[in-house]
């Protein structure tokens, strides 16, 4: 029992070995609260339909779900098949929304609780909760955030839900706001790019995501945190990174300095006082 509703059923993906896990694992708080637990290889198979239809479930949510579930599963809830998603819906529909809001520069986005149709979160709207992006925030940092509106979206939706009185608004499907799946050759800085361009990219793929890299004298480093600085300079005709008072800078092709504030190398961190030292004696391009 959660909040006075019963939940019959908990399906969930495996736990990966190999995966950077910074997140909770829903199978071991599944298993710690003696929940019935599924682990499907697949979702949409004959067996865990008819498994979910043989409970009759008034309700099914659906919590960052890693795949699409069809129509036999959505048919399965009585009253209604409801996923969580971390935008503002119709914004940044598809994968990795928070990530996709911050590369694009957003100044805020949120948590949708919507009803679940064939097309991916194109259903109904119940509620939605805005958070803010702050100018330096990274994905994990906006993810808290997102995940703080889920919650208290969920917490105070619930009850509407079960009295047949929460709202149902349609939303408009607009073009240009479906986003894919981003993989971590996507992290690659174009230093011709703007320094905002290049600061949201290095945010919005920071650990623990794979990160922004870039080729530093033929070695790769992996810049995890940087900063937009004053004053504006000249726009640099070349890459290189600078050195001064301890501190790494990159004048981008619009003149504004970009600080590398944390950035590793396959061999761990950097000490980027001792990589701006270096950099005052010898030649560090940036490709």
């Amino acid at each position: 029992m959660s909040a006075d509703v019963e939940i019959p059923l908990v399906v969930t993906v495996a736990d990966d070995p190999s995966e950077t896990r910074w997140f909770a694992s829903v199978a071991e708080a599944a298993t710690a609260r003696g929940l019935r637990l599924l682990i499907p290889q697949n979702p949409n198979t004959e067996e865990l339909e008819r498994t979910v239809a043989e409970l009759q479930p008034d309700w099914l949510f659906s919590f960052y779900y890693r795949s699409l579930l069809g129509q036999g599963l959505l048919r399965a809830a009585r009253r209604g098949a409801l996923n969580m998603h971390g935008s503002l819906l119709p914004k940044f529909r598809g994968r990795a929304p928070v990530n996709w809001a911050i590369l694009r520069g957003e100044t805020e986005t949120g948590a949708t609780l919507h009803y679940m149709v064939e097309r991916a979160d194109a259903g109904d709207i119940v509620d939605q909760l805005a958070v803010p992006i702050l100018r330096d925030d990274d994905a994990r940092q906006v993810l808290g955030k997102v995940t703080v509106a889920a919650e208290t979206i969920l917490a105070r939706s619930l009850p509407a839900l079960l009295a047949g009185t929460a709202p149902r608004r349609p939303q408009p499907v607009e073009p240009g706001e479906y986003f894919g799946r981003r993989r971590p050759e996507d992290g690659r800085i174009d230093w011709s790019r703007p320094a905002q361009e290049i600061h949201n990219l290095v945010r919005a793929v920071a650990p623990p995501f794979p990160g922004a890299f870039t080729t530093a004298n033929g070695d790769r480093w992996w810049i995890h945190a940087t900063r937009m600085e004053l004053p504006r300079g000249e726009p640099a005709q070349t890459r290189r990174l600078l050195g001064e008072n301890g501190r790494c800078y990159v004048s981008c092709h619009d003149g504004v300095r970009l600080r590398l504030l944390a950035a590793a190398t396959a061999a761990g961190p950097l000490d980027m006082a001792a990589v701006a030292r270096a950099a005052q004696t010898s030649l560090i391009t940036l490709e």
